[in-house]
């Protein structure tokens, strides 16, 4: 009796990966084959051709965006078990699976992208592919995000406090802006800029619990759509200024305290130091910075291909230590860094189980494609936190006067 094409395949990979399939697989003639548990469904033949034109992550995400590809179970679990085995194919294994695609009738011209995927043209970084970069994931729906997050519309890590555990996402994210507003020193009168503000959760928080005058730029044309409703609804309009400004542009004014929270990862490692030197050059000696930013090692410093091609293209997420670099090369000294890679884990996690429970929702605004982007990139960036494969850090820098005074407490009062 011949072999079914899910054994075919399951011979294979065993092969390739010298031990047994981590997830089962189940092909478009129904077999199956594989341990119990996550099951990686393969609705046709097409499902396998992305693979062959795109082999690993790439072709896994195309096939699974278009939905050719399924995963039936947790498919958390299925990434848990499948990132413990990211075999190279070798020349003689990629020969093999031409011969093996040919048996399975696969062959045929190269799928056309799923639509989700970026295509940006010109230099990298430069400020047109920047606002194009920027738009592809943050212009994407203003109700699809209001779905998404809490009601302070925070697009990062959230600080859950012990006492916070049962709270939720809405009091991790007032506790995160709370703790970056006591990290800076705010009280009424002071002036803040938010570089990267977002859907306006900081620069919200920070006008009407601590009485600053903020300025908020982001190059997003929906952000600052939003975040000018939300400072009407707050009667915020005399304290806080949105615009729609690179940071590059930015020239001309000081400001006592500046944050930038989870932007510097689309700065590119190339403009890193001008990025830098701007937050820098924004502050009033004495003035403190508090920077949240991601960080990972050496190793797929953009994400890998899955985040790159359909999340964040030409983003930069690089070690801690170099950040930290630039930022002293620039003139800052600093203070404290905070580490917050474990908080991340349940804020993706708030987010995904929101995205679940509002799925129709969710594609009635994004598409199904749009929301099955979604669900791959909160499944497996939750878990690349939990698995230390990326960081989070709130760093602490102050710009020292011409003395070297840095007017900063000797104890961690905001602790």
């Amino acid at each position: 009796m011949p072999k079914s094409a899910a054994h075919r395949l399951a011979g294979f990979a065993e092969r390739v990966l010298g031990g047994p399939l981590p997830v089962a697989v189940r092909t478009w003639d129904g077999h199956q084959a594989g341990p119990a548990g996550p099951t990686v469904v393969l609705k046709n033949r097409r499902a396998l051709r992305w693979l062959l034109y795109s082999p690993g992550e790439l072709g896994l995400a195309r096939a699974y965006v278009s939905g050719d590809l399924d995963v039936e179970g947790d498919l958390t679990e299925g990434f848990r078990r499948a990132w413990a085995y990211r075999p190279h194919l070798s020349a003689r294994d990629f020969g093999e699976a031409v011969r093996l695609a040919a048996r399975l009738g696969v062959f045929g011209l190269p799928p056309k992208p799923p639509a989700e995927e970026a295509r940006l043209r010109g230099k990298r970084h430069t400020l047109g592919r920047d606002r194009s970069a920027i738009s592809h994931h943050y212009d994407l729906s203003n109700a699809f995000y209001q779905l998404l997050m809490d009601d302070s519309m925070a697009y990062s890590s959230g600080y859950w406090s012990e006492d916070a555990g049962s709270a939720g996402l809405a009091r991790a994210q007032h506790d995160k802006l709370e703790l970056i507003c006591r990290k800076l020193g705010l009280r009424p009168g002071m002036r803040l800029l938010d570089v990267g503000c977002g859907w306006g959760s900081l620069v919200v928080h920070a006008a009407k619990h601590h009485g600053v005058q903020v300025v908020g730029v982001t190059i997003s044309a929906e952000q600052v759509q939003h975040v000018k409703t939300r400072l009407a609804q707050h009667d915020l309009d005399d304290r806080v200024e949105v615009r729609r400004q690179d940071y590059r542009e930015l020239a001309g004014e000081t400001f006592d305290a500046v944050a930038s929270i989870e932007m510097g990862e689309h700065v590119g490692e190339e403009n890193y130091p001008a990025y830098a030197a701007t937050l820098h050059r924004m502050l009033k000696p004495t003035g403190r910075l508090l920077l949240q930013q991601m960080s990972r090692g050496a190793v797929a410093p953009g994400g890998g291909a899955f985040i790159e091609r359909y999340i964040a293209p030409d983003m930069t997420m690089r070690p801690l230590s170099r950040t930290l670099g630039h930022l002293e090369t620039a003139g800052f000294e600093i203070r404290d860094v905070h580490a917050l890679r474990e908080h991340y884990v349940p804020t993706v996690r708030a987010w995904a189980d929101t995205l679940e429970q509002h799925w129709d929702e969710a594609v009635a605004l994004i598409g199904e494609a749009g929301a099955r982007v979604w669900r791959l990139y909160l499944a497996g960036g939750a878990l690349a936190f939990e698995e230390n494969r990326m960081g989070v850090d709130q760093i602490l820098a102050v710009r020292p006067d011409a003395t070297g005074r840095s007017a900063l407490p000797w104890t961690r009062e905001w602790a």
